[in-house]
């Protein structure tokens, strides 16, 4: 290694990070020039990769955790000459693929960061495709800042990695003392941050972060490390070569004042260039091509839980493509991902109660190419819900799957009845979301998922339903089922998952009372068929909505949602839980919400009677 070479190196790192900074008139200059020489070392000795082939499963991987750092990370790209210097002076510009934190908009950023605490649990997701899906020696480096080490979703990250003895992950912890508003929790005490990862079963490093040399020393022995992971603990300054910025208080997120006399001081620019490292020829395992789907078959008029629907059909849909895998947040045995785990215990992942890590890992796993299915109570995704967010700003394609939800739940009471799920993957960009009532319905979407875009979430209910659709019924993502309607209908309820069977007991009393009923299944929650309720609408003009969710933001507002482009909103009443709910039965529950099928009776008969 010339090290004369990586110190100038380091300096342009610098210099082109305050020059992006300053064109942009904002950024974050100083965070990226403390960790310029720790990026300057892995770029030039230690990383290896084919940027021309970004998906191959031999590449090692850099994620920036810290991804307010991205000017050091654009000038890193400038340095391999992936970008040029035009470009670099776009960052933060309307059109640039340059964005103030990175995003897969640029094809070597396979996921965005920017929120801290992510960076890391997605590296453990990418670390564990890559030894045991992918089976290549590809590595995974994290640049971490030491802000981000007070978010519990680095120590779950911690934990599981050392679990798993994750030796081909290593990260690289900045350790600048300053954060946004001042000093951090350690300040530069690497040794406190030392015993802690240390705990977790990591190899701990402390260097100076700006001695090359022993950056360098680090790296190979964190290369050298087997059976753990490695965390490269490295004392820095921020705003590292600028007197009027460096190691002071006040300066995060901010320009340097002036451009002009810091690239001065930092020795002007330069135009040195590296040659990406390519990773060694290794022959990594092929997936074979998908084979024939045989998804379970239910009979009608059998009870099965959904849940046990999706167990037996991500199963199914895993015997049938080697690319689907499936994680689980120590509740398979509820979700029923069981059953994936005992047919394909290769491809399974027990993620332990760390629902943050949990989704995490899948976000990871996706961006090496595979397709995750991730399973845990609804009510416990809310913890992950910022992982959820950030998938969607990475383009993730990611099946979620929340079981327990709503008040038919029964005796668990409140704490795990999920109520808030619809209307929290609704609000996901380009988000589907799903909520089968039967099991073959539920099989089918299961398998639907699997090809579709973006973050998938499908709503499971724990206790058994009627199955009303036979097994060869098709099942698309937008549509919905018309289970009773008639030229005479004079109100239309729309339902979806516990409560459909609700909503058909009530239509058959309805008819029998000479109040005819067009019983609308709005399995897809979203994208919603807007031409059924349209058209129901039309013959009708009267609603009622029933969903065992809160009011806000679920199947009522989809239907609502449905009516916005100008044409007649039908009259409408929405039924949905509006009460705390307490620990009963499941008919109990429903019944106290006023979801039932007297409830929905009485709904339907006042709305239909009524001028």
């Amino acid at each position: 290694m010339d090290y004369d070479r990586l110190r100038e190196l380091g300096q342009q790192l610098r210099v082109d990070a305050v020059r992006a900074a300053d064109a942009a008139g904002s950024g974050h200059p100083t965070s990226s020039m403390s960790a310029a020489d720790l990026m300057a070392v892995l770029l030039a000795g230690h990383l290896r990769w084919n940027p021309a082939t970004p998906d191959d499963p031999g590449n090692d991987e850099l994620v920036f955790s810290k991804g307010h750092a991205s000017p050091l990370l654009y000038a890193l790209y400038a340095a391999a000459g992936l970008i040029d210097d035009e470009e670099l002076l776009t960052f933060r510009k309307e059109g640039s693929r340059l964005e103030g934190h990175p995003t897969p908009r640029l094809p070597w950023v396979k996921v965005a960061t920017g929120s801290l605490g992510q960076g890391l649990p997605v590296g453990v997701g990418m670390a564990l495709a890559a030894r045991r899906l992918d089976r290549t020696p590809a590595r995974i480096w994290v640049l971490c800042g030491d802000s981000e080490l007070a978010e519990g979703s680095m120590w779950e990250a911690f934990e599981h990695a050392g679990h798993e003895g994750l030796d081909n992950l290593t990260a690289v912890v900045d350790v600048n003392r300053l954060g946004q508003r001042g000093p951090t929790r350690h300040g530069w005490d690497t040794a406190a941050y030392a015993r802690r990862v240390g705990a977790f079963g990591w190899h701990t490093i402390e260097i100076d972060g700006h001695d090359v040399a022993a950056i360098d020393a680090a790296y190979r022995e964190a290369r050298e490390t087997t059976g753990r992971p490695t965390a490269i603990l490295a004392r820095t300054r921020k705003g590292r070569g600028v007197s009027a910025v460096e190691d002071q208080e006040g300066k995060h997120g901010k320009p340097l004042p002036d451009a002009e006399e810091a690239v001065a001081e930092l020795g002007g620019r330069r135009n040195l260039r590296v040659e990406p490292r390519l990773p060694d020829a290794e022959d990594h395992p092929a997936r074979p091509e998908p084979g024939p789907l045989e998804l379970p078959r239910f009979d009608v008029g059998d009870r099965v839980a959904t849940r046990e629907a999706y167990g037996r059909a991500v199963a199914a849909l895993g015997g049938a493509r080697a690319d689907v895998v499936a994680l689980d947040g120590e509740v398979s045995d509820s979700t029923k991902a069981r059953h994936f785990a005992e047919e394909h215990p290769d491809r399974f992942f027990e993620m332990y109660i760390a629902e943050q890590q949990l989704v995490a890992a899948a976000v990871g796993m996706q961006a090496r190419g595979w397709r995750p299915y991730v399973s845990s109570f609804a009510a416990f995704l809310s913890r992950a819900y910022d992982f959820v967010r950030m998938a969607a700003v990475s383009r993730a394609d990611l099946n979620l799957v929340g079981s327990h939800a709503g008040v038919a739940i029964g005796e668990d009471g409140p704490s795990q009845m999920g109520l808030e799920d619809l209307a929290a993957f609704r609000a996901v960009h380009g988000s589907t979301v799903l909520y089968p009532c039967d099991a073959n319905q539920t099989a089918r979407l299961v398998a639907a998922m699997a090809d579709a875009e973006g973050v998938r979430y499908l709503r499971t209910s724990r206790g058994e339903t009627p199955v009303v659709y036979g097994p060869d019924e098709e099942f698309v993502i937008g549509g919905s089922r018309v289970l009773r309607s008639s030229g005479e209908d004079k109100v239309t309820i729309v339902a979806a998952g516990v409560t459909v069977h609700e909503a058909v007991k009530a239509a058959d009393r309805l008819a029998a009372a000479g109040v005819p009923a067009r019983v609308v299944d709005l399995y897809s929650v979203k994208p919603v068929d807007a031409a059924t309720l349209h058209e129901a609408a039309d013959a009708t003009g009267r609603f009622v909505t029933v969903e065992d969710h809160w009011p806000e933001g679920g199947v009522g507002d989809a239907v609502m949602d449905a009516f916005a482009d100008g044409r007649p909103v039908p009259r409408m009443t929405r039924l949905a839980v509006r009460t705390m709910p307490g620990s009963a039965t499941p008919e109990q529950e429903l019944r106290a919400a006023g979801l039932d099928a007297d409830a929905i009776v009485a709904a339907a008969h006042d709305l239909a009677v009524t001028d």
